[in-house]
């Protein structure tokens, strides 16, 4: 009885092995740690309020700061928007002042 309860053990052991060498029990790197590991994730944005004298940062011009927004009507963050510290913070006050003067909405239309 023990000898096969010792089999058993073995062979699980073994299929376990097996399993995590083919990495379908999660025994890989993920997409994003491979990422990680190759030293980053590639080019960083350029601010396009410093790249491109075309965009002027004011809280009437409701088209570029539409842009700014989420669907969900929060601001979007720096590291998604590729935005310089400075224009990020000319942003913010735009939109609020926007928000103020019901250029823009608080938050979406289709809730």
């Amino acid at each position: 009885m023990s000898e096969e309860n010792t089999n058993a053990a073995d062979v699980s052991e073994t299929i376990r092995k097996a399993a995590h060498d083919d990495g379908e029990r999660g025994g890989g790197a993920s997409a994003r740690e491979k990422k990680m590991m190759s030293g980053g994730f590639g080019r960083k944005k350029a601010c396009r309020f410093c790249t491109e004298n075309d965009y002027q940062m004011d809280y009437k011009n409701v088209r570029i700061l539409g842009s700014l927004l989420s669907e969900h009507g929060r601001i979007v963050p720096r590291r998604i928007t590729g935005n310089c510290a400075h224009h990020q913070r000319q942003a913010t006050t735009a939109l609020k002042r926007a928000r103020q003067l019901a250029l823009l909405g608080y938050v979406s239309a289709g809730q």
